[in-house]
């Protein structure tokens, strides 16, 4: 069914941008396939394990793209998470639409368990890999030692969920979290050594 699969997820983008999710309906996804309506409940039985489906295939993406930031020290690596994850790699109209039908998906997760299971998966992986590049940097001596990595990590994820919220609700622009956030790591988080070398090799 991959093949299947990943005509079905590409068609649930294709009507999430066009139809937003409170109006959305299986019909609208048959209509961006070349499957019926019959079809698609062959593999799916209704909109809500389609669209849990859909989630899961959003989050391998994620995993994968935000997985592994690049740059030698901790704080660089911290840096590098932020900006995948306020900077994806389209951003453009369909995006923004696209956007503004998964914060609509999000206030859902409240009153239904198998969104909230799934949206909260990619809030603990962000959470996991921010932990792990804190803790990394702990052990490097580029981030100070007393500061909590759990807690560290949370405010990070919780920021940038914000942002994210903020961009489609009220059109804000990320810049801004971009260089707070910036500004947290290097006056927070990172080492004077590190602030030190860092402005040197500049």
């Amino acid at each position: 069914m991959s093949e299947t699969r990943d005509e079905i997820m590409s068609a649930t983008y294709r009507a999430l941008c066009a139809h937003g999710y409170a109006d959305l309906t299986m019909q609208d996804i048959a209509d961006e396939t070349e499957l019926s309506k019959a079809a698609l409940h062959y593999h799916f039985d209704s909109k809500q394990e389609l669209l849990e489906s859909f989630l899961d295939f959003l989050y391998d993406g994620f995993t994968e793209r935000v997985g592994g930031p690049e740059g030698e020290t901790a704080p660089e690596r911290l840096s590098a998470l932020i900006e995948m994850v306020l900077s994806p790699p389209v951003e453009d109209d369909e995006r923004v639409a696209f956007k503004t039908a998964m914060l609509e998906l999000k206030a859902q997760a409240p009153y239904d368990e198998g969104i909230r299971e799934r949206l909260r998966r990619f809030d603990e992986f962000l959470h996991g890999q921010m932990r792990a590049v804190i803790d990394d940097g702990i052990g490097a001596g580029t981030i100070r030692a007393d500061v909590d990595p759990d807690d560290a990590a949370r405010f990070l994820v919780t920021a940038l969920d914000g942002a994210g919220t903020k961009q489609v609700a009220v059109g804000q622009d990320p810049d801004c979290a971009r260089r707070m956030l910036t500004a947290y790591i290097d006056g927070t988080l990172t080492t004077a050594d590190t602030r030190v070398a860092e402005v040197g090799s500049e």
